[in-house]
């Protein structure tokens, strides 16, 4: 009784109360700051998105009468050409009157998003998203396919069947893969994977989805692993003492008995992967070969919508269509995660949890 009462005198002193107040308003101010600052970021990308559909209308009183341009005579602003019969000079052909092709024809802003071509830079500028939806999804379906199975696997491996000194080892050294700068994996990539993929398949291409495809599974590894290990390590010892009693194997119990009851969590750990490699930038940029293919070979050259915003942004006239549509990919990654993460908790979620704790 005598060390627990300096201990409570220490708890309810009125400085101490003072210190707890300030840290809990500290806390919450910063909690509050950064919901606000994500707010603002949100509402930033939506409204210069929505010019796109919603464009400014001009302000015809803006152009004053001494700002209009200078009109000039044609034939003083025509160049002067060399004369072969003489010594005079005569005026060069307009070329206003030598060119009589016809514009191409615009296409609607539905049109063109509905394309199939994405080339912002020409005559008619073409916004095509079909070849970057196919391109996102193909590198992120390839990056699940190779990470989530080897996240897994790990993560049953190394809770129930390692050592623990091993277990204390591998399990930091995974977990800091995901601290990896991205361009450090995309650098490996290009360098290295990619001459591996072509020599191992024949390829014409050196960088392509499945290079990307590959690189994204080393980013995403990490973040299935932590997550899917976690869940496996909150699982009640009880179940597989009971399995284990009932005469099973080790990888019986952990197969058939702990992954089931994790499983809500390992899925939850694998559409966390899907977000991560849907909004990766780096790695997408610099080893997918970054084309606009409408192609679903795994062999071919792809691009992603982050790929896209990242290779474009710092180029683009700010205000202009081109901005606005690079806006309007933003705003779809965005809705794409918050989706996964609201299906994710609201619904696939509770029915796991139900089916497999007989609720």
């Amino acid at each position: 009784m005598s060390n627990i009462d300096p201990l409570l005198r220490y708890l309810l002193h009125p400085s101490r109360r003072k210190i707890d107040t300030i840290a809990e308003t500290s806390i919450k101010a910063t909690a509050a700051t950064s919901i606000l600052i994500i707010i603002l970021i949100f509402f930033f990308v939506f409204r210069e998105a929505s010019s796109l559909f919603f464009p400014d209308k001009p302000n015809s009183n803006t152009t004053t009468q001494g700002a209009a341009p200078s009109e000039y005579n044609p034939e003083e602003s025509a160049p002067a050409e060399y004369n072969p019969d003489g010594d005079s000079l005569a005026l060069a052909p307009s070329k206003t009157e030598t060119s009589s092709q016809p514009e191409p024809e615009k296409l609607s802003l539905f049109e063109n998003l509905l394309s199939k071509v994405w080339q912002p830079v020409s005559s008619v500028p073409k916004f095509g998203i079909l070849p970057l939806i196919i391109g996102t999804a193909k590198t992120t379906i390839i990056a699940i396919l190779i990470g989530a199975p080897l996240a897994v696997l790990a993560a049953l491996n190394i809770t129930f069947f390692v050592p623990r000194r091993v277990r204390e080892i591998v399990k930091p050294a995974i977990e800091m893969l995901a601290n990896f700068p991205s361009v450090v994996i995309g650098f490996f990539c290009l360098m290295d994977v990619a001459t591996v993929v072509k020599a191992t398949f024949d390829l014409d291409f050196r960088l392509n989805a499945l290079t990307g495809g590959i690189g994204l599974s080393i980013a995403v590894t990490p973040i299935i692993f932590t997550v899917a290990e976690d869940a496996l390590s909150t699982v009640p010892q009880s179940y597989r003492q009971a399995s284990l009693a009932l005469g099973a194997t080790e990888w019986q119990t952990a197969y058939r008995v702990m992954l089931p009851a994790a499983l809500p969590g390992v899925f939850a750990a694998v559409l966390l992967g899907v977000g991560r490699a849907f909004g990766e930038t780096m790695i997408a940029l610099m080893a997918t070969g970054n084309a606009p293919m409408m192609s679903f070979g795994i062999f071919d050259p792809s691009r992603t919508f982050a790929a896209t915003i990242g290779a474009e942004m710092g180029e683009v006239i700010w205000g202009s269509e081109h901005y606005n549509i690079l806006f309007f990919l933003g705003v779809l990654l965005f809705l794409f995660t918050f989706s996964l993460n609201a299906v994710t908790e609201l619904y696939v979620k509770k029915k796991l949890m139900k089916k497999f704790q007989g609720s």
